[in-house]
C-alpha cells in the first residue's frame, strides 16, 4: 500500500490535532493528553512508512500535490505538498524519534503538574516540523518553521516560574528570529525573481532549471550571482536554527527545559531544520559552481560556518560540567559537520549524518534524562560518579550512544556517516581546512564524550544524589534499548559495500567500494578515535574524581584556558559588550526619539487640533449661533409687540384708521402750504 502525495497532509494533520486536544484537556485528563499525542505521532510514522515506500518507487521523481491558495493581483498564489525520497526519510526518522521520545516523557514528566500542556506543545512541535518536511512551498515552509519557533519557545520555557528557563526560552526566540529575517528577505527577493515560491511545479518551480538558469546569470553590481544573495539569506534562517556560528549562543542554553524536549530539539525537530532546508534548496545554492567570474560562492560560505561550527563546538565540550551542555555543544559540533558536508558539495552525506545523528543524539539526550532522574535531578558530572553498576540500562545505552558519536569504527552508525562527510571533505578542491577541522573535532568529539561517560557512571558516587541513583522505569529505559539498536543499524544502510541510502537519496546508482579509495583518511580517523578515547581513559577513568571539588585534571594543568572553554569562550559577553550594547544604545535613542521628538510633534498637533477647536468653538457659539440667536431674539420681541395690537375689536380698528386718516390729511395739507 502507498501514500498518494495528496495525502500527506495527514502526516502533519494528526500531531496538530492532538496538539488541539491537548490544549482542551484539563489537567486531569493526562492519559487523553498523552495517548491522544501518541496515537497521532505513531499513525504519522505508519503514513511515513507509506511515503517512503510510495518515493522510492520512482527516487528520482518529486512527487507534487499543488493547490490555489488565493488569488494575488491577475495571478494565484499557490501551495502544494511533495514528496521525495529526501523529506520522505525525514518523515519517518521525525515520528519514529519523536514518538519514542514521547513515550519516555510519559516517565520523566509523570510528577510534572503541566503534564497535560507539555505534550500539547511536544505535539505541536512535531506537527510544525513535519509541516517543515513536506512542503513543496517555501512560504509553506516558513509559516511551519515560524511555528517551530513558537513551540521551541514554549518548550524551552515549560518551567517559567525558573528565571534561567524564562531567560533561555527568550534568547532562543531573539535569536532565531535574526536568522529568520535572513531567510524571509531572501524568499521575497525569490519570488520577485521567479514568480514563485513553488519548489516543483512542472518545470515552472523556482528550484527547476529554467529559474535556476536566470537566478545564475543575473548579477548584482558587486558581481555576486541573484542565486547566490537568495541562496546566502536563506542559509541565515538554517544558521539560526541549526545553531551555526554565530547565532549558537541560544542552543547550549535551551537545556533549561525538560530533558525530552532537548532531545526533541537536537535530535529529530528544530535544529535538523536548518541542514534539512538548505539540503531542499540545495539546486538553489549550488547554481553559481558553474561561474568562476563571481566572487563569492554560496557553499563556500556554507563549507566556512560549518568548519568552524564544527571545532568550536568540540572544543567548549571538553571543560562543560553540566552532563546536558556537553551534548548540547556536542550538537552544535556535529551540525557543523553536516553544514560542512553541505557546503563541500556533498548533501548525501549530510543527510546522512543527520539522520544517524538523529537516533543517537536522542539516546544520548534520554540517557541523560534518565541519569538526572535516577540522580533525583542533579546534572553536575562532578556530582555524579559511580553510576554504571547502579544503572545498568541506562549505562549499556549510553554507551553506545557514546560510541556512535565518537565514530568508533565498523560497528556504530555515526563511523560511517562522519567518514562520509570526511571524504567528501577531502575531496573538496578549493581548500582543505574544512577536512583539518573536521579531523580535530574527531579527536576532540572521542575525548570529551570519554570524559562525560567516565564523570558519570565510573569511579564512586561523590554526593547524596549518585549514592542513592536507582534504575530509571520501563517506560523511559525500554526507548533508550531502541534508540541504542538503531544507532548501530542504520549505519549499515550507507556503508561502502552497501550504500543503499545514498542511491536512494540521489536517485542514482552508487559504486558500492566508493569509498575505500580514500582507505588512508579513514585509517587516519580510526587512530584519532582510539587516541581521543585512549586520552579520556588515561585521564578520567584510570584516576577518576574522588571528590566533587577536586579540580579537572586539565583545569589543573590550564586553569586559564579551561576557565575560558567552560565560559563558551565568553562570546556571550563579547555580543553582551558588542551586540548588546549598540542595541542598548539604539534603545536609548529609539527612547528619546519615542519621548521627546514623535511625542513632541505628535502633543504639538494634539495642542494645535485643541486650539482650533476652541477657536472653531468660539466662532460657532459666540459668532454664528450668537448672532443667530439675537436676530431671532429681536424678531421675537417686535413680534410679542405687533402682537398686543391684533386685538381682534373691530371698532379700535376703526379709530385707527380715523386717525391714520386725520394725520394723513394733516401731512399733506402741511406739505402743499410750503
Amino acid at each position: 500500500m502507498n501514500l498518494p502525495v495528496q495525502l500527506l497532509w495527514l502526516i502533519p494533520a494528526l500531531p496538530l490535532v492532538a496538539a488541539g486536544i491537548g490544549a482542551l484537556t484539563p489537567r486531569g485528563g493526562r492519559p487523553i493528553a498523552a495517548g491522544a499525542a501518541i496515537a497521532a505521532l505513531i499513525g504519522s510514522f505508519i503514513l511515513s512508512c507509506l511515503a517512503l515506500k510510495t518515493a522510492l518507487v520512482d527516487p528520482a521523481a518529486h512527487l507534487t500535490a499543488n493547490f490555489s491558495w488565493f488569488d494575488l493581483g491577475t495571478g494565484t498564489f499557490r501551495l502544494g505538498w511533495l514528496l521525495d525520497p529526501l523529506n520522505a526519510f525525514m518523515c519517518v526518522m521525525v515520528t519514529f524519534v519523536g514518538t519514542l521520545i514521547f513515550i519516555f516523557s510519559l516517565g520523566y514528566m509523570k510528577e510534572d503538574a503541566n503534564f497535560t500542556r507539555f505534550f500539547c506543545f511536544l505535539s505541536l512541535f512535531a506537527a510544525a516540523m513535519l509541516g517543515i518536511v513536506v512542503a513543496n512551498s517555501l512560504l509553506l515552509l516558513f509559516v511551519s518553521w515560524e511555528l517551530v519557533g513558537l513551540a521551541s519557545y514554549l518548550l524551552i520555557g515549560f518551567w517559567f516560574h525558573k528565571p534561567e528557563a524564562a531567560a533561555a526560552a527568550k534568547k532562543a526566540f531573539i535569536t532565531t528570529r535574526i536568522g529568520d529575517l535572513g531567510l524571509l528577505l531572501g524568499m521575497l527577493w525569490l519570488y520577485d525573481r521567479t514568480g514563485t515560491l513553488l519548489f516543483f511545479d512542472n518545470g515552472a518551480g523556482c528550484l527547476e532549471a529554467g529559474a535556476l538558469a536566470g537566478l545564475s546569470s543575473a548579477t548584482l553590481c558587486s558581481g555576486l550571482a541573484v542565486s547566490t544573495a537568495i541562496g546566502l539569506l536563506i542559509f541565515c534562517g538554517a544558521v539560526g536554527k541549526s545553531g551555526q556560528f554565530p547565532l549558537h549562543v541560544w542552543l547550549p542554553d535551551a537545556m533549561e527545559g525538560p530533558t525530552p524536549v532537548s532531545a526533541l530539539i537536537h535530535a529529530a525537530t528544530m535544529v535538523a531544520a536548518g541542514v534539512f532546508l538548505v539540503a531542499r534548496v540545495y539546486p538553489l545554492m549550488s547554481a553559481d559552481q558553474a561561474l568562476t567570474n563571481v566572487p563569492l560562492h554560496a557553499l563556500t560560505v556554507v563549507a566556512a560556518i560549518g568548519a568552524i561550527t564544527a571545532l568550536m563546538g568540540a572544543v567548549i565540550a571538553v571543560a562543560q560540567n553540566d552532563i546536558k551542555r556537553v551534548l548540547a555543544f556536542s550538537t552544535v559540533s556535529q551540525l557543523g559537520y553536516m553544514m560542512l558536508a553541505l557546503g563541500v558539495g556533498s548533501w548525501v552525506a549530510a543527510i546522512f549524518h543527520l539522520l544517524t545523528h538523529a537516533f543517537f543524539k536522542a539516546l544520548l539526550f534520554l540517557g541523560a534524562g534518565s541519569v538526572i532522574h535516577a540522580a533525583h535531578h542533579e546534572q553536575d558530572i562532578r556530582q555524579l560518579g559511580g553510576l554504571g553498576p547502579k544503572l545498568k540500562v541506562t549505562f549499556a545505552t549510553f554507551a553506545v550512544g557514546m560510541l556512535a558519536l565518537a565514530g568508533f569504527p565498523f560497528l556504530f552508525s555515526g563511523f560511517w556517516s562522519k567518514e562520509a562527510i570526511l571524504h567528501a571533505a577531502e575531496g573538496w578542491e578549493v581548500s582543505h581546512l574544512p577536512l583539518i577541522a573536521g579531523l580535530i573535532a574527531v579527536v576532540l568529539t572521542a575525548f570529551y564524550m570519554t570524559r562525560l561517560v567516565s564523570e558519570t557512571f565510573f569511579g564512586h558516587g561523590r554526593s547524596h544524589a549518585s549514592e542513592h541513583a536507582h534504575e530509571s522505569p520501563a517506560v523511559m529505559t525500554v526507548p533508550l534499548a531502541i534508540l541504542a539498536a538503531c544507532s548501530v543499524l542504520i549505519g549499515f544502510v550507507g556503508t561502502p559495500a552497501w550504500p543503499w541510502l545514498q542511491s536512494q537519496l540521489t536517485g542514482e546508482p552508487v559504486h558500492p567500494h566508493g569509498w575505500f579509495e580514500g582507505a588512508g583518511l579513514m585509517m587516519l580517523s580510526i587512530l584519532l578515535v582510539a587516541f581521543g578515547i585512549g586520552a579520556g581513559l588515561a585521564i578520567y577513568a584510570r584516576r577518576t574524581r574522588v571528590t566533587a571539588s577536586q579540580r579537572d585534571p586539565i583545569e589543573a594543568k590550564a586553569p586559564s584556558l579551561f576557565a575560558f572553554l567552560g565560559a563558551r569562550m565568553k562570546l556571550d559577553e563579547l555580543y553582551a559588550a558588542t551586540v548588546g550594547k549598540v542595541n542598548s544604545a539604539l534603545a536609548v535613542v529609539s527612547d528619546g526619539l519615542d519621548r521627546y521628538v514623535w511625542a513632541g510633534i505628535v502633543n504639538f498637533l494634539g495642542r494645535l487640533g485643541e486650539f482650533a477647536g476652541v477657536v472653531y468653538r468660539e466662532a460657532d457659539e459666540e459668532g454664528l449661533n450668537g448672532g443667530f440667536d439675537t436676530g431671532s431674539e429681536t424678531l421675537r420681541e417686535a413680534g410679542k409687540v405687533y402682537s398686543r395690537s391684533q386685538t381682534g375689536d373691530a371698532h379700535a380698528y376703526l379709530r385707527a384708521l380715523a386717525v391714520g386718516f386725520v394725520v394723513l390729511v394733516l401731512v399733506i395739507t402741511l406739505g402743499g402750504l410750503r
